[in-house]
């Protein structure tokens, strides 16, 4: 086990709530860890929520200013550790992410048995495996594993931790993304530089309260594998990709029933339009929901 606390990047943007949680759960790990706390551009009163909870819970908190996105939100956290932090291996998780206690100490005891781990995820509870398709990017398959580590193809971003040299090696997430796939791309990368993936079947997290299904999210998940797709598996399975979307658009329009909640015709459309613009980063402003302010009930 590491001499020093784990440092746990927590991603945060206007869910102050959340984030008091979360850095709750943290101070419960059997593996002692301090947050470093990315604030992507919340309003003030959450920024200030944030600046508070954060102080309690002697973290440190880098403001943004600006909502940079997941990707580019993890990578100013994962910069500051890497030239001012120590340790081994680097944990990351979004604000409303809840590790079970022994969650970290597993993460980092099945990780450090293996020379070549470099990307090690927990386990969302959902019984699967992070694999990557050639047309359709980042997906899951049934578990091979009840309990333990299993060889995976990507991390899971809700909770993974990051080996210094792997990074060091590989680079951090490709900002591009703003959201979502930057770790399927991650895991491709990795894997291609010789660094093993993984899951940690048994080792919990939880997301109680997971983010609003949106427009964006369906925009963001629609154009990113597109772009994932294009570069790491080639033009000829994007195409293919790209015109299964067109039929699923037209498929969602007809029996919304059938379709993920979070699916909007016209995010879809404006993601195949922006894919071969070459757009890339956050998604339009008039996809955006607008944040709800904090709730002020005193925490017992």
């Amino acid at each position: 086990m590491p001499d020093a606390p784990l440092t746990v990047v927590v991603v945060h943007r206007d869910t102050s709530e959340r984030l008091a949680d979360s850095l709750d759960a943290l101070d419960r790990s059997t593996l002692p860890a301090v947050a470093l706390v990315v604030d992507n551009g919340s309003v003030p009163a959450h920024l200030d929520r944030a600046r508070t909870t954060v102080a309690e819970h002697g973290g440190t908190l880098i403001e943004m200013g600006a909502n940079t996105g997941f990707g580019p939100g993890a990578n100013a956290g994962w910069r500051r550790w890497l030239d001012e932090g120590v340790g081994e291996w680097v944990a990351l998780m979004p604000h409303d992410a809840l590790p079970a206690v022994d969650a970290l100490e597993r993460l980092v005891a099945e990780g450090s048995a293996r020379p070549r781990a470099g990307l090690v995820s927990a386990d969302v509870g959902d019984g699967a495996t992070p694999v990557i398709d050639p047309y359709f990017g980042g997906i899951t398959r049934p578990r091979a594993v009840d309990d333990g580590w299993e060889a995976a193809d990507h991390p899971h971003g809700t909770l993974m931790l990051a080996r210094r040299a792997c990074l060091d090696d590989i680079g951090l997430f490709d900002e591009r993304y703003f959201a979502y796939c930057e770790e399927a791309d991650l895991g491709i990368r990795a894997r291609e530089a010789g660094w093993e993936v993984g899951i940690v079947h048994g080792a919990r997290v939880v997301n109680p309260a997971v983010g609003p299904a949106t427009a964006a999210v369906d925009y963001l998940q629609m154009r990113n594998t597109l772009i994932l797709v294009r570069e790491h598996s080639g033009r000829y399975h994007a195409t293919i990709r790209y015109l299964m979307a067109i039929g699923q658009i037209a498929a969602g329009s007809v029996r919304p029933d059938r379709q993920l909640p979070w699916f909007s015709a016209r995010a879809r459309l404006r993601a195949l339009v922006d894919f071969p613009l070459g757009r890339v980063g956050p998604p339009p402003a008039s996809l955006l929901p607008r944040p709800s302010p904090p709730d002020v009930t005193p925490r017992g």
